[in-house]
């Protein structure tokens, strides 16, 4: 019966293409491509505002994205608390002390390594310093030689001085989005209340979403494939972090580097980073190194197995269990990095992948957004015949899409 009913509507869908193949191109007239252009300027300029207004309130975006990440993370938690019998705002306010403690405990732990390493750092210098002062004096042996070859050929000339503009260093990209210190401490603060509340008001939120774009969209899907891509893209971060942690201590208890547990845990997890991961993978064990070994032989399995586990990670483990999550293309989540990274620093790299996976699903509950939605998956999915068409000739080929009985829009029967 159920095959019978799907090649029923299969039937009829293809009917209902050929009829609205045969409505005249005449019907898409010079005012609606005209009122498409606009409609497509009108895009590019609300996306150009949306765009300066997150680059100048970064702040203000930043706090309410983190916000809302957490609260749809921490919403099944609450759910879960709420099947026991504990009311939800009880619930929501016991999981976010709960992170919060988390957070100042493992702040407590990397404070107190931070100190260590502190009080450590005169031997690293001095390590650093033996280690480059060869270079560095044949380095300047070959510009002193060059420089006498040059005042032998030519007479010393006066050189007018050009200052030139500081270029933003490495901490103002780092705080860039977040503004200064106290910026930063604010952010830090607003996003457990805002989390809190938006935890507290989930069910009136869904309400009000509803009733706002339930004429337009179908909210609550949209609602769902959300949290189902946010969940997906912590999950899959999860399992690829766990396999690199692990894989990275194993190597660095074998060479016997000390404290292989921790730094082969951090290592890892940075490794997941984006552009800056794999640095920052690399500098930690090699530095944590310097002080162990004088032999070329640990910094060489270090950086080989590094290098090896990044490359896996990027071919293998990231587009299996993160890609297929967030349902997003390697391209678009390249340009996505290069975007949000640039407009919000190491925070935009950080939540590029899900920013970029929730443009695709805005793009997702509009057929105009299609090829834009294309753009951005992982898996295109074919364009529906009837988007070429504008609005006049869809609106003209409705009533030969209506059932033979109905009643036709002007209210008689046919």
């Amino acid at each position: 019966m159920s095959d019978q009913v799907t090649n029923k509507r299969t039937a009829a869908e293809r009917t209902q293409v050929r009829l609205l193949e045969r409505v005249p191109s005449s019907s898409i007239s010079s005012s609606d491509k005209l009122l498409s252009r606009i409609a497509t300027l009108l895009f590019i300029l609300v996306a150009g505002l949306l765009t300066v207004f997150g680059y100048y309130a970064s702040s203000i975006c930043i706090t309410v994205v983190l916000a809302g990440f957490l609260a749809v993370l921490f919403d099944p938690l609450v759910v879960k608390l709420e099947r026991l019998h504990i009311p939800r705002s009880v619930a929501a306010a016991g999981i976010v002390l709960a992170g919060i403690g988390l957070i100042g405990l493992l702040g407590y732990v990397l404070y107190g390594r931070a100190m260590s390493f502190a009080e450590e750092l005169p031997v690293y210098a001095s390590k650093i310093q033996q280690t480059v002062e060869p270079i560095s004096r044949k380095i300047q042996n070959l510009q002193q030689s060059a420089g006498s070859l040059t005042n032998d050929d030519h007479p010393t000339k006066k050189v007018p001085e050009v200052r030139l503009q500081e270029s933003p260093t490495w901490p103002d990209y780092l705080v860039r989005g977040v503004g200064s210190v106290w910026g930063a401490l604010i952010i830090a603060g607003v996003v457990p209340f805002l989390t809190f509340f938006m935890l507290c008001i989930k069910d009136q939120m869904a309400i009000r979403t509803d009733g706002l774009f339930s004429s337009t969209i179908d909210a609550a899907r949209f609602m769902t494939n959300v949290n189902q891509m946010i969940k997906g893209f912590v999950t899959g971060n999860l399992i690829v972090g766990s396999v690199m942690a692990v894989a990275t201590t194993l190597v660095l208890w074998s060479v016997g580097v000390k404290g292989a547990i921790p730094l082969g845990i951090a290592s890892g997890l940075l490794n997941l980073l984006p552009f800056l991961g794999l640095i920052a993978a690399l500098g930690l064990p090699l530095a944590a190194a310097l002080l162990q070994f004088s032999t070329p032989a640990p910094y060489i399995v270090i950086t080989l197995t590094i290098l090896f586990l990044h490359v896996v990670s990027a071919n293998i483990l990231i587009p299996k269990f993160i890609a297929n999550r967030v349902s997003i293309g390697p391209v678009a989540a390249t340009v996505g990095i290069l975007f949000w990274g640039w407009l919000w620093g190491v925070m935009g790299l950080l939540l590029a992948v899900p920013l970029t996976a929730f443009i695709k699903l805005i793009a997702d509950l509009h057929p105009s957004l299609c090829y834009l939605s294309n753009m951005l998956a992982l898996t295109p999915r074919p364009t529906p015949r009837w988007v070429r068409y504008s609005e006049t000739a869809l609106e003209r080929a409705i009533p030969y899409f209506r059932p033979r009985g109905e009643k036709a829009s002007t209210g008689r029967q046919p």
